[in-house]
C-alpha cells in the first residue's frame, strides 16, 4: 500500500430525528439514525479505493463527511496527517480546493442557466485560482480537454442542456480537476450514464489517478466495475465496513457472507463460471434500532446464536480484512 494521503479513523456520522410536540413534552429520549458506525479506511496517492454496498449503507454520507459538507459525530479525517475535521469554514475552504467531489447526478450538479465556461469558472473565482479572467479561460480549456471533451472550443459556450448525459458528466469532472485536487471523491460516477459512455467516464478516471497521482475515492454498488478499476475495494453494510482489502484478494476470495451474495449477482461471460445468486432474505434493520450483535445476522445464510452477542471486529485473513465470527 502507498503512503497514505487521505485518512479516515473510527469515523461516526449520526443523525437525531425530531421528537414531535407529544415526544417533547413527554420527554422521550431522541432517536438517532446510524448512518456510519466507526468506520476506518487509507487512500493513497495515485490510488483508487472503491467503497461499495447496496443503497443506505453511508456510503454517499462518508463521502459528504470527508469534503466538510457533514459534520461527523465522531472520529478523525486527515489529509496528509492533519486533521480537517471540526475546522471552521474559513479554514477548511483551502482543503476544498483540494478534496473535490463528483456528485452522481450530472443533470442536478450542473447549473442549467450557465454555459460550461462559466460552470468552470465558478470554482476558480471562489478559491482565487488563476490570476487573470486569460488564465482561467485557458485553466478551463485544459480541464476540459483533460476530461476527454476535445476540441475545447465546441464546448465552452454550450449550454448543459445542449450536451449527453457522458458530456455532462465529463464537465462535472472537469469542474472538479480545474482545481488540480489532490483528491476525487466520486459518487456514483457512471450510474445515470448510459452503458455505452460508462466505460470512457471510467477510463478517465483511471487515467487521472495513473497519470496525474490523483487519489480517488469511488462509490459505486457495482462490484464488478470496483474489480475491474480499483486498488482496494471497501464493503460497507449498514453503516459498518464488513470487509476491505486488495481488489483481487476480495473479489477472487471473498470471506464474509455479504460480500460473496454481492459478488454472486455480478454475471460472468462463461455462463459456466456463472454462480447462482445467493439472495438474501429478510429486511436490512433499521438504522434507528439496530440490533445487537452482528448487523447481517438477520439475513446471513450461516448466522447462529453466538452472533447474536457482539458485532465482530475486522480482523485480518488471508490479505484483507473480515468482520465475521465464520471465517
Amino acid at each position: 500500500m502507498t503512503e497514505a494521503l487521505l485518512e479516515v479513523d473510527d469515523l461516526s456520522i449520526h443523525y437525531p430525528m425530531r421528537r414531535g410536540v407529544a415526544g417533547a413534552l413527554a420527554r422521550r429520549p431522541r432517536s438517532v439514525v446510524h448512518a456510519v458506525d466507526g468506520i476506518s479506511f487509507r487512500l493513497g496517492r495515485g490510488e483508487m479505493v472503491a467503497v461499495v454496498g447496496e443503497s443506505g449503507c453511508g456510503k454517499s454520507t462518508t463521502a459528504a463527511a470527508i469534503c466538510g459538507l457533514i459534520p461527523p459525530t465522531g472520529g478523525t479525517v486527515r489529509l496528509e496527517g492533519n486533521a480537517i475535521t471540526g475546522l471552521s469554514e474559513r479554514r477548511l475552504r483551502p482543503i476544498r480546493r483540494r478534496v473535490q467531489m463528483i456528485y452522481q447526478d450530472p443533470y442536478e450538479s450542473l447549473d442549467p442557466l450557465c454555459r460550461v465556461r462559466d460552470i468552470l469558472a465558478e470554482p476558480m473565482l471562489i478559491h482565487g485560482a488563476g490570476g487573470s479572467k486569460e488564465e482561467r479561460a485557458a485553466l478551463a480549456s485544459d480541464a476540459l480537454e483533460r476530461s476527454g471533451l476535445s476540441p475545447a472550443e465546441a464546448f465552452l459556450d454550450r449550454y448543459p442542456h445542449e450536451l449527453s448525459g457522458g458530456q455532462r458528466q465529463r464537465v462535472a469532472i472537469a469542474a472538479a480537476l480545474v482545481l488540480d485536487p489532490d483528491v476525487l471523491l466520486a459518487d456514483e460516477p457512471v450510474s445515470m450514464l448510459d452503458v455505452s459512455v460508462r466505460a470512457g467516464v471510467l477510463s478517465l478516471l483511471d487515467t487521472l489517478r495513473k497519470d496525474q497521482d490523483t487519489a480517488i475515492l469511488m462509490i459505486t454498488h457495482d462490484l464488478s466495475t470496483a474489480a475491474h478499476f480499483a486498488d482496494r475495494i471497501v464493503v460497507m453494510y449498514l453503516g459498518r465496513i464488513v470487509e476491505q482489502g486488495p481488489a483481487r484478494e476480495v473479489v477472487h476470495n471473498p470471506r464474509h457472507p455479504y460480500t460473496k451474495a454481492l459478488l454472486s449477482a455480478v454475471p460472468r461471460r462463461d455462463r459456466d463460471q456463472q454462480a447462482k445468486p445467493r439472495l438474501l432474505t429478510g429486511e436490512t434493520p433499521n438504522p434507528v434500532d439496530i440490533p445487537p450483535g452482528c448487523r447481517f445476522r438477520s439475513r446471513c445464510p450461516v448466522g447462529t446464536e453466538d452472533c447474536e452477542r457482539a458485532d465482530p471486529p475486522l480482523v485480518a485473513i488471508g490479505g484483507h480484512e473480515t468482520a465475521c465470527l465464520y471465517v
